[in-house]
């Protein structure tokens, strides 16, 4: 989320924003796979990223404070491309980032968007969630 932020301030290339987290003394901590796909992924995918956004927007893409927008990036980002990652630990994980990094009630906006965004490309995940429920 930091390097996405970072990003979005500085125009800097993906290869650079890598090259520099690498380097920072909490990567030890970081799956430096994940982080590059993700990184790679949204910075390259930027455009179709806040085209799917937008849907689910309240507001242009171009008005989103810079901590909620690098949320919402990588949650939409994962919800389309990360299916192994359950969406209630995408909406989760993106609701954490907003709560220690953005506004006072940033987090709630990034859970509503990121929430109908989960009802829309992970309809089957839901609906399955939901038989599995019943069943209980």
């Amino acid at each position: 989320m930091q390097a996405l932020y970072q990003w979005q301030l500085t125009g800097q290339s993906f290869a650079e924003l890598r090259n520099q987290f690498a380097m920072d003394e909490a990567y030890p901590d970081v799956d430096p796979e994940y982080f590059v796909q993700l990184l790679q992924g949204v910075t390259e995918q930027v455009a179709d990223l806040d085209a799917v956004l937008g849907q689910w927007l309240d507001r242009p893409v171009t008005q989103l404070d810079p901590v909620e927008h690098a949320v919402l990036l990588i949650g939409v980002h994962e919800l389309k491309h990360n299916l192994d990652v359950p969406y209630r630990v995408v909406l989760n994980e993106s609701v954490e980032l907003a709560k220690k990094f953005g506004a006072t009630e940033g987090h709630k906006f990034v859970n509503a968007v990121l929430d109908r965004a989960a009802r829309s490309l992970r309809a089957a995940e839901q609906a399955a969630a939901a038989q599995r429920r019943s069943r209980e």
